[in-house]
Parts: C-alpha cells; sequence; structure tokens
C-alpha cells in the first residue's frame, strides 16, 4: 500500500507555507514510510500527484474565522464540504477525487487531511505568524502517527503504543461536517 504525504502552498505567502513547511520538516521521519511532496498547485493540477497512492495525508492552511490562528483540524474527504469557486481549476479534494475517479485515474481510498487555521489576508512576502509556526511540531506528530497507524494495518499488528489511533480514529475531528475551503492559491504549479 503506498501512502503519500502532501503539503500544499506557497511558501512565499505567510501562513499559507504551513503545508509546505510541515512536509520539509517530516521528510527524513517518512522515509520508508510514505512518499512527500510539496505543492503550490491547487484543484485540477493536483490530479496526477494523487495517481498510484493508496492512502494520502494533506497538509494545508484553511481560513474559516470560527477559530483561533494555529487551531489544527483534521478531518476525512469524506466530511470536507465541497468548494466553491469560479473553475474547476480551484476545485476542492471531494470534487478532485470524483473527477479522478471518473477519468480512471484513481484516486487514495483513504484521505485525511490535516489543516491550520490561519487569520487575515495571505500576503505575499509576509512571515509565518507565530500561532501557526507553533503548530508545526504537533501537525508533525499528528502526520507521523497517522502514517505508522496505516503501516501497522499492513503488519496487522494494530496502532503503535501511544498514537492514540484505534477505532475512533476513523471519526472525524475539528469540522464536524462543516464545509472548508482551503486557502491555497497559487500561479505556481
Amino acid at each position: 500500500m503506498r501512502t503519500l504525504v502532501l503539503g500544499l502552498g506557497n511558501e512565499y505567502a505567510g501562513d499559507d507555507a504551513v503545508g509546505v513547511l510541515a512536509v520539509r520538516a517530516l521528510r527524513d521521519e517518512l522515509a520508508g514510510d510514505a512518499d512527500v511532496m510539496e505543492s503550490a498547485a491547487s484543484g485540477l493540477a493536483l490530479l496526477e500527484v494523487f495517481a498510484g497512492y493508496h492512502r494520502a495525508v494533506v497538509i494545508d492552511s484553511i481560513r474559516t474565522g470560527r477559530r483561533p490562528a494555529g487551531t489544527i483540524v483534521e478531518v476525512g474527504l469524506a466530511e470536507l464540504g465541497l468548494a466553491i469557486a469560479p473553475s474547476l481549476h480551484q476545485a476542492g479534494m471531494p470534487e478532485l477525487a470524483a473527477v479522478a475517479r471518473r477519468l480512471g485515474m484513481g484516486f487514495p481510498d483513504r484521505t485525511r487531511v490535516l489543516a491550520v487555521e490561519v487569520a487575515g489576508p495571505l500576503m505575499f512576502g509576509a512571515p509565518l505568524s507565530e500561532p501557526v509556526a507553533a503548530a508545526i511540531a504537533p501537525l508533525g506528530r499528528r502526520v507521523l502517527d497517522q502514517v505508522r497507524h496505516w503501516a501497522s494495518e499492513d503488519s496487522g499488528r494494530g496502532p503503535p503504543e501511544g498514537t492514540g489511533l484505534g477505532p475512533e480514529a476513523t471519526v472525524p475531528r475539528g469540522l464536524g461536517g462543516t464545509g472548508c475551503t482551503t486557502t491555497t492559491r497559487s500561479a505556481r504549479s
């Protein structure tokens, strides 16, 4: 079973860099357990990134205004709401999965999204805010726990001790079934 850990964001746009910075910090620890990628792309530009993977952890930023900056929100693909965007190029994860399946490209059967709440407008050249920077270490631990949980399922051993991942790991945490729009918007692909 192939696992992808994908950090989304623009490293030059302040808090939007959180996904990219988180995967950079995890790259060595995940070697051999997951493929680690980063991208500033969004929407349909990500179709090929997911091809061939069975599971994925996507790390991104969100701006809902419902939580303090730095709050980590975790949901499964099924719990994400549809993206409201002016074109398919800015499609959200559920739309992306549906298009991939219709085209016969495949999409990871198990996808977890870990997003960090950001505040204010994302401005080119802005630094990472303190609350979002402080979220990178706990975000990394949650990604490692999820990847190790999946690896233990593959080996038939069950979840590793102390991860807190068991049957309850499939219960969505964070959004409570409400919609979520990512803030990843970039001209780079």
